[in-house]
Formats: C-alpha cells, structure tokens, sequence
C-alpha cells in the first residue's frame, strides 16, 4: 500500500485511510452474499501479517466488549497486555464506533 504525504500525516492519530479505498471496501460490503470477494480483495492488497494483526485486532475487541478480562486475553492469544490496553480505549471512547458495530452486531458489552 503506497503513503501520499497529501493523504497521511504518519503514525497516529493523524492518518486516514482513502476515501476512494473506503468507497470501493463500502461497494464490495453493501453487496448481499459477497464477503467471499471482500476476503479476497483483502487478500490481494494486505500481506498475511497486515491481516493476522486485523483479525486479532477484532478479536480481542470483541472479547473486551463480551467482558473477558485483559489478562485473559493476553492469555489466549499470547499478546501483550499493551495491545489490548489500546483496544479498551477505544471500547471506552465517548462515540466509539467500534462500539456501535459491536452492539448493532448483537454482542454483549461490559465496558
């Protein structure tokens, strides 16, 4: 994936994803029956580690907001406790969107 300087400001806060990305992630979405093609498309442009990190990432939020504990977790996929101290953040963040999607999808919070 190429960084424009136009686009990303670096690490952190200040980086976002383009919106011509987003767009064409959202088309390949709205279509009913179509994760097949979106996992390939994923495939295709994220390298194995970029999606193992992705799918991890998902995971331990997930856990977060059904109430597993942060010790648990490291546990279970061998990670360090700085990793899902992160993912908390965000679950606790005022307007967390994360959040939204996790209880839209049916899953439990605790946070």
């Amino acid at each position: 994936m190429f960084l424009f300087k136009e686009t990303f400001t670096g690490q952190g806060e200040g980086m976002k994803v383009e919106k011509e990305l987003l767009k064409v992630i959202a088309s390949i979405a709205e279509k009913k029956d179509n994760l097949e093609e979106l996992d390939l498309f994923f495939q295709e442009i994220f390298t194995p580690g970029e999606l193992a990190d992705l799918s991890l990432r998902w995971k331990l939020l997930t856990d977060l907001n059904q109430g597993m504990t942060q010790r648990r977790i490291a546990e279970k996929y061998s990670i360090s406790l700085c990793k899902i101290t992160r993912g908390s953040k965000i679950l606790k963040k005022k307007n967390s969107i994360v959040l939204k999607i996790l209880k839209n999808n049916g899953e439990k919070s605790e946070i």
